[in-house]
């Protein structure tokens, strides 16, 4: 089991909470709550060790579009790129204003 901690800029708040996958076989659950700081931190929890340089460009990608200020963890059990990205795409989605899965009116 590998701990991975990345941290990147952020320009505007993240309005909700969100909770997107689950951790099984080959998946990946991704918990994204507002950050109080200007900034994004990133917590990966993996069963995979040894990929930190493609976690990192995985999140570099990532961060390169988007902005928001959030604590996310990533609790994975063997997912690829294309999964983390879709799962991370998902998360933002879900803690936008108006989202009906996000919603907890």
């Amino acid at each position: 089991m590998e701990n991975i901690r990345y941290e990147y800029p952020a320009a505007r708040p993240v309005a909700r909470r969100a909770h997107v996958g689950v951790v099984g076989s080959g998946d990946l659950e991704v918990l994204l709550s507002p950050s109080g700081t200007q900034h994004a931190e990133v917590v990966i929890r993996t069963s995979v060790d040894g990929y930190g340089h493609v976690w990192k460009s995985v999140l570099d990608r990532f961060f390169s579009r988007y902005d928001g200020a959030a604590k996310i963890e990533l609790n994975d059990f063997g997912a690829t790129p294309g999964v983390v990205m879709l799962r991370l795409a998902e998360a933002v989605e879900a803690s936008e204003p108006g989202n009906a899965q996000g919603d907890r009116r």
